[in-house]
């Protein structure tokens, strides 16, 4: 891909109140701040006993909400609003796999997992990642769902993730769906197992895109097999990639077409093993990650029970360490991949929910965190509200 002529109109200063969307075992919830983000509340609660995965904002249509869920009546389904969260509607039509060819096996959706809204060209257009790895489009608004041919009926699916084989701990699941800003028809998404796959023509074709990537739990040097945990683009600039990986942190110029394991800088003791991944929104070269302990059983806790984000502010030359407030001792929790968010201010704001109920922010960059919520159930995402153009 030849280097990237884009040009980043720099996001405005905001100011005001912060929401953010948190999906957990047992619900969702809106989280609220004052206009000074001070003090914060428990605004909203749906859904509440059965399991959300994911809950975004259509960064296009100001109160337009789309949930992921699965249901004890229901099973597996997406539900919007068009008021903020004041009423819900079920999709007619959520994703669902294409029925099998003859002597195949049928593919189920267990649970969707991953919502990304489309172009910002395309209003209506939301792309769902789900578990075992399928990619689904909606075009008006999550209502009816169509599974991407292109990727969920290729002949090498099976042979990239595994098939019925992966052994992905929480289930196998497709996530980070990636938009290009400047072509509604680049798209990457990343599978569990499997890897990282680019698309050039809106998902009828793909390639695996994972050169430079260790894959130390498998013999070989393959482009596929992959476990990426996490992947994000840079708001300014669409060719650099972020990845969060089984085996490290990773950052791409993308007309290098290479990843670099830019976690080998982290300190030793502490490891580049973790889930979440974010950028900074005026910055390709800062970006934020929660190391956990991925030694020996992989304890998926806070490294020696203290937690600590980490931020680099040069592509990951070199990491600090961010824990004031965060408890200095006994913390055994950890950050999933959804998990942390970041809204538009300046200082920009940070916020992480971990596996103990608690959501976390900082809006200082870093620099400091303070507990915002707790006793909340065990947090799948968190996503921030009210960001538009």
């Amino acid at each position: 891909m030849a280097q990237s002529k884009y040009k980043h109109r720099p996001a405005p200063t905001r100011k005001g109140t912060v929401q953010l969307l948190v999906g957990s075992r047992k619900g969702a919830f809106r989280i609220k701040s004052d206009a000074a983000r001070k003090t914060w509340k428990v605004a909203s609660t749906w859904f509440l006993g059965n399991v959300v995965h994911h809950i975004v904002e259509d960064p296009r249509r100001k109160n337009y909400l789309l949930c992921a869920a699965r249901t004890g009546h229901l099973g597996p389904t997406i539900f919007r609003s068009e008021d903020g969260g004041k009423n819900w509607k079920e999709a007619s039509k959520p994703p669902a796999f294409a029925p099998a060819s003859e002597g195949l096996l049928q593919r189920t959706v267990n649970h969707t997992f991953w919502l990304t809204p489309g172009h910002p060209d395309e209003m209506g257009c939301w792309y769902a990642g789900t578990s075992p790895q399928g990619l689904f489009r909606s075009r008006d608004g999550g209502r009816t769902w169509k599974p991407v041919k292109g990727l969920n009926s290729h002949p090498d699916l099976d042979l990239w993730t595994g098939g019925e084989k992966d052994g992905t701990p929480d289930g196998p699941k497709l996530h980070s769906i990636l938009v290009d800003p400047r072509d509604a028809r680049h798209l990457y998404v990343g599978m569990s197992g499997g890897g990282v796959f680019e698309s050039l023509d809106t998902g009828r074709s793909w390639k695996p895109l994972n050169q430079g990537c260790s894959m130390d739990f498998s013999p070989g040097d393959l482009d596929y097999g992959h476990d990426p945990h996490c992947m994000c683009m840079a708001p300014t600039d669409p060719d650099r990639l972020w990845q969060q990986n089984h085996c490290g942190v990773y950052a791409m110029d993308r007309e290098e077409g290479k990843w670099d394991r830019v976690g080998d800088n982290m300190p030793k003791k502490i490891g580049d093993i973790g889930f979440g991944v974010i950028v900074h929104p005026k910055d390709a070269d800062c970006a934020f990650v929660f190391p956990m302990d991925g030694s020996g059983v992989w304890p998926r806790t806070s490294p020696n029970g203290e937690p600590a984000v980490y931020r680099t502010t040069d592509r990951g030359a070199s990491w600090k360490r961010l824990d004031k407030g965060f408890p200095k001792q006994d913390a055994y929790w950890s950050v999933k991949r959804q998990c942390m968010a970041h809204d538009g201010h300046d200082p920009l704001g940070v916020y992480l929910g971990n596996t103990g109920g608690e959501v976390w922010g900082s809006v200082n960059g870093g620099r400091s965190w303070r507990n915002v919520a707790s006793h909340l159930p065990h947090i799948y995402s968190v996503e921030v509200s009210g960001v538009h153009p």
